[in-house]
Parts: structure tokens; sequence; C-alpha cells
């Protein structure tokens, strides 16, 4: 099978099309209440380097199904008159991401250049991954 548009000629054309903040360009947002962060990355990833505070964890597996008002797995939080600031690790899931959603129609949608490790990077602020807790069981 011949590969007609590679990841590299994806991430181009998202970068081409999405806002592209600069760690300090985000981190100048993040006290902001009408910016909400969405970090896509996978969970494994979030347990080993944690997060930026107040970041929305969305895995990227679900983000189109947690978006979408009309999916059974519509998560509220992309309901609100905010504007949505994506990352990764690196920054190319997040500039595919940004674009998707920005597609579907969600805006004012941005990501982070570099992403979470630009942001380590420059020594901007983490917390670890919120605990979760276990649901509990009904009996009867």
């Amino acid at each position: 099978m011949a590969i007609t548009k590679g990841y590299k000629a994806l991430i181009d054309e998202a970068m081409a099309q999405v806002k592209t903040l600069s760690p300090a360009e985000a981190h100048a947002l993040l006290d902001d209440p009408s910016v909400q962060f969405v970090d896509i990355r996978d969970v494994r990833e979030l347990e080993r380097a944690g997060m930026i505070p107040g970041a929305f964890h969305a895995p990227r597996g679900m983000l189109e199904f947690w978006v979408d008002p009309d999916s059974p797995y519509h998560k509220p939080v992309f309901a609100e008159a905010k504007t949505f600031v994506f990352y990764c690790a690196a920054g190319w899931r997040s500039a595919l991401a940004t674009k998707t959603v920005q597609d579907m129609g969600l805006a004012p949608v941005a990501h982070v250049d570099g992403g979470f490790e630009a942001w380590n990077k420059a020594g901007l602020p983490t917390v670890p991954r919120p605990a979760h807790s276990t649901p509990s069981k009904k009996i009867g």
C-alpha cells in the first residue's frame, strides 16, 4: 500500500490552518477563566510527566466523540463558551486534533507549539495527574 499523504504533510496542513501559541503565550492565558487547556495525551503520559495546571484530560482517541454534542459520549466542558488550547507531548497530535475540532466547528481553538515538552523545557508550572476516585458500587 502506498501512502499518498504522510503524517508530515498532515501536520504541515494542520499547522497552516490552526492558531499556534508559544509556551510563553499559552502560559499568559493559564489563569484566564475564559480559556480551557486540553491535554490529549495518553493517561500513561500524564502519570509519568504530570500536566498543565487546570487542564482537562481528553484522550486523543475520544476527542471527536467528547466534542460533538450529538454524541452519547459528549463532555459538557466542550459546550462552554471558552477558548480551547490543546496540547500533547511534542505538538504534532495537538496540531492534528486542533484542526479536527476546528473543522467540527469548535471555536476558538489553538494549540501549544512544542507541546508539553516545550512547556516543561521553558520551566512553566506543572502538576501531577489528579487522582480519580473509584466509583462506589450500588448494592441492591
